[in-house]
């Protein structure tokens, strides 16, 4: 019979999950607080520039392949992919190297820095690729509603070998000694998760989807995906209502059976309401239980949200150049300061860093068609603690000087007399964008005690008809798991029906 579904919010795990339950023949509505869809990585134009506004890696092309496959489309039916070599660039005191796609040359690479690392890094992905193989294909797919779900001959005869009881930074340092090749395996979790020494060594799949999968680019940036998952839903006969900001939702008898939006229609806020049968929260899960739900509908306290490790916030900047920099690269990592301390500072002591790492995405290196004529687009990163206080223009202005200063040193040139358009993003944009916990970016730590079951559970405890999907539950933070989170929730709710 069909349900009346009602999506709050269209980022990529809520156009996942809108599509997989239309495909089964509901009537699915998105209810969507911006004017486009995409959630964080919506898209934006000024001064001639586009920037993608969130995520800016493309790794595990085969998530999205297989993601398209189950509507019978594939990504080429969308836009083209292009692989990136080199991968990414990083900057280090005595230097750039560069990160070859091709795996005979990446292997070289390693042996140049430290002789006999390259049958090491062989042994080491050759583990990695079973954690991959098992962990991508079974362990993010499943729901995490029980222990039973574990009981899978695949699962159980490979525990030891997913290496879920050891860390990562001790996986790397069995094969690896020297510094440099430590932070490069390393970064990864670094940047998207927790302290290497936090993380389980499972997410060395992380390594295997950069050096064997590769870097790729949506031609025209990232919004692409968002486009084309939004085509698709709507072929689907997904409805979308963008700028209605769900306020409310009405319980009877321990279930939603009413959804609230203020909706604004030429400068006046209206109250609009939507029947529903079921509602799936893609927006922020902390923001869903505390402020939309009742007190007493809450499956999780204050103490346990303020308990959670989460992953980093970011100071973001888009900057767009009036002329192209010289040899700079698609992706370039700045690990030219301690690696290690900023690692603490993000996780540890909680502060605003001293010196920090930062990437950089110059996405006009491969779309030319992203700036103006001979202009360059960049966006930049500085991974942060979530949940800092502080974050002002000073502090923005403060960190922009630090890390441009070090990429004119690195790269030779002079960039700040160069800017002809500046927008900031941080702490307090993510919260009141996207009602983001603490400001975070990325969702909840990749640590042991915050996987599978013990992440906040995608069905509500006391609504029976809410669930969660997105980076605040399984499988957890990025866009591959965002799409499949979608679908574990989804099948979750077709589930509940067939009873």
């Amino acid at each position: 019979m069909e349900k009346k579904i009602i999506l709050i919010g269209a980022g990529f795990a809520g156009l996942s999950a809108a599509s997989f339950l239309a495909k089964a023949g509901h009537d699915v509505t998105v209810l969507e607080k911006h004017n486009q869809p995409g959630g964080r990585a919506r898209q934006f134009k000024a001064e001639g520039f586009t920037f993608d506004m969130g995520p800016s890696w493309y790794w595990m092309p085969d998530v999205f392949e297989r993601y398209f496959k189950q509507f019978g489309k594939k990504v080429s039916d969308y836009y083209h992919l292009e692989r990136l070599d080199p991968s990414y660039r990083i900057y280090w005191n005595d230097g750039p190297v560069d990160i070859p796609a091709d795996f005979e040359s990446f292997k070289q690479l390693f042996e140049s820095i430290e002789p006999g690392s390259g049958e090491k890094l062989e042994s080491f992905l050759y583990e990695a690729a079973f954690k991959y193989q098992v962990g991508v294909n079974k362990l993010v797919f499943k729901p995490g509603q029980s222990l039973t779900e574990f009981l899978d001959k695949d699962l159980i005869s490979g525990l030891f070998r997913l290496d879920v009881f050891n860390s990562i930074k001790t996986h790397v340092a069995k094969h690896f000694s020297n510094p440099k090749l430590k932070e490069l395996m390393e970064f990864p979790v670094l940047f998207l998760g927790a302290l290497p020494e936090d993380t389980p060594a499972l997410y060395s799949l992380m390594n295997y989807a950069d050096i064997k999968g590769g870097t790729w680019y949506p031609e025209k940036g990232m919004f692409q995906i968002v486009d084309a998952m939004f085509e698709l839903a709507v072929e689907l006969g997904v409805k979308f209502h963008f700028e209605e900001e769900v306020s409310h939702l009405s319980i009877q008898n321990n279930r939603i059976h009413q959804v609230q939006t203020n909706a604004t229609v030429q400068g006046v806020v209206m109250h609009k309401h939507y029947a529903a049968d079921v509602v799936v929260g893609g927006a922020d899960y902390h923001h869903i239980e505390t402020s939309l739900l009742p007190k007493q509908y809450r499956s999780y306290s204050d103490a346990y949200w303020d308990s959670r490790v989460m992953a980093p916030s970011c100071l973001l900047y888009y900057v767009g150049l009036n002329k192209k920099i010289e040899g700079i690269q698609h992706h370039s990592l700045f690990f030219d300061t301690d690696f290690h301390l900023h690692g603490k500072e993000i996780y540890t002591s909680k502060e605003w860093p001293t010196n920090p790492l930062f990437y950089v995405s110059a996405v006009s290196v491969t779309d030319p068609g992203s700036a103006p004529v001979g202009g360059e687009n960049l966006f930049l990163l500085i991974p942060v603690a979530a949940g800092l206080k502080g974050d002002d223009e000073a502090l923005r202005d403060k960190y922009f000087d630090m890390i441009i200063e070090r990429m004119e040193k690195h790269l030779g040139q002079s960039i700040k007399d160069s800017i002809v358009y500046k927008r900031s993003y941080a702490h307090t944009d993510f919260v009141q964008d996207y009602h983001s916990f603490k400001g975070n970016a990325y969702g909840l730590a990749n640590t042991l005690m915050q996987t599978a079951i013990l992440k906040p559970s995608c069905k509500s405890k006391k609504v029976k008809n809410l669930y969660y999907t997105g980076q605040l539950t399984v499988p957890g933070p990025g866009v591959p798991p965002s799409l499949i989170s979608g679908e574990v929730v989804a099948a979750e709710v077709l589930k509940a029906f067939a009873r």
